[in-house]
């Protein structure tokens, strides 16, 4: 691992040399003399902390346009479901290669995954650089489910990069998954020290099957089957009620916000006002490349600001705070120290170029970069302490 010194790259609203050694931040303000085994001139850009993407399903880019413009319990019956059947462990693997790349020129350095092929999906992780957590996915009547008893029996979840890969229990939803298998679930992730992903109050229909089904919304039944806590991650959470958000508080869940996805899919708009006077733990994701198009982070933080505005407060989700979501939040929910641009921190950052049109004039470097930037303005994405994208 090579020490890196960033020399005259804009921080906090000065130049400053930036010193990583060992994957971390190990001085924000090195003296002009300082040495490294690489040395950046920085000249003109400035330093972010990167971004993480807290749920997607990266094969899926192999369906990106394939089936656009419909509701989501037609677009998963009728499409998504039957192609995935006929998907190939190569499949898995060139889809999720195509994702890293696409996400690393984006600035995310890394993804929370819910899919099948497990192994194509930590082969992209290693070669792209990337931290990752893989998900062990369960999904009634697919042809490459697994079930909670399959990975209670697994004694091979490694992390062949030594820190930057983690493996989650992922079982789909509540209108996929049994009850008693989401929670047996639950108690194998607890077990084993893993995560729990799944997907939550998406859509309308969803809730008013599962109501039928249990008497009880979503984010209730999670709770009767002692699901919720710290250690899970929601997807989407858009039909929820005032209780319900006080649930996920109280149980501090992480939720997953993805507004590309649920625009698209017309899901609803995500109860902003609600989510955030509770204190839930909320953070972003992309969702596939089938119902987003993209896995470009950045552009979900801007949807999800000006979604949080659309209801007619100007004030309600500022740059700041969505960027927060799409980096400190995003690590600190799966244990990440990183981040934050802060010494002893795990190196994870982006070099953004002032110079570029979208960036110019800088008046607020956190609301151009929310607001106005595009992957063109990133010049360098740093993971771990490693360059894994280059463009200087």
């Amino acid at each position: 691992m090579k020490s890196i010194l960033i020399k005259n790259v804009f921080f906090e609203n000065r130049k400053r040399n930036i010193l990583i050694e060992k994957g971390r931040f190990k001085s924000l303000d090195a003296a002009d003399g300082a040495v490294a085994r690489l040395v950046i001139d920085a000249t003109g850009k400035a330093i972010l902390p990167a971004l993480y993407n807290t749920h997607t399903h990266t094969p899926m880019t192999l369906l990106r346009g394939y089936a656009d413009d419909m509701p989501l319990e037609r677009w998963l019956t009728n499409y998504v479901w039957p192609y995935e059947n006929n998907m190939t462990d190569d499949d898995f693997g060139r889809g999720s290669n195509l994702a890293a790349k696409e996400m690393v020129s984006s600035g995310t350095v890394f993804f929370n995954e819910m899919y099948f092929g497990i192994h194509k999906s930590v082969d992209a992780a290693v070669v792209s650089g990337m931290r990752a957590a893989i998900g062990l996915s369960v999904l009634g009547g697919h042809k490459h489910t697994l079930s909670a008893d399959m990975i209670d029996a697994m004694e091979d979840l490694k992390d062949p990069t030594g820190g930057r890969i983690c493996f989650t229990v992922a079982p789909h939803s509540v209108y996929t998954v049994p009850p008693e298998e989401i929670k047996k679930c639950a108690q194998v992730a607890r077990r084993k020290g893993l995560r729990i992903h799944i997907h939550c109050a998406e859509t309308k229909t969803e809730v008013a099957n599962c109501v039928r089904d249990y008497g009880m919304r979503p984010v209730e039944l999670l709770d009767s089957l002692g699901v919720l806590g710290p250690d899970v991650i929601l997807a989407h959470c858009v039909q929820v009620t005032e209780k319900e958000v006080d649930i996920l508080a109280e149980r501090q869940a992480v939720i997953s916000h993805c507004p590309c996805s649920n625009m698209k899919l017309g899901s609803g708009r995500f109860p902003y006002e609600l989510m955030i006077k509770a204190g839930c733990r909320i953070t972003l994701g992309t969702d596939g490349a089938s119902s987003g198009n993209n896995l470009d982070l950045r552009e979900a933080m801007k949807f999800a600001a000006l979604l949080a505005k659309s209801a007619g407060d100007p004030v309600l989700l500022p740059a700041e705070q969505v960027f927060d979501w799409a980096t400190r939040a995003g690590a600190e929910a799966f244990g990440i120290d990183a981040g934050e641009i802060r010494v002893g921190k795990l190196a994870d950052c982006l070099l953004v170029d002032l110079g570029n049109v979208r960036m110019q004039p800088c008046h607020n470097l956190i609301s151009n970069f929310v607001y106005s930037a595009d992957s063109s303005c990133i010049d360098a994405v740093i993971c771990d302490g490693n360059i894994i994208y280059n463009r200087i």
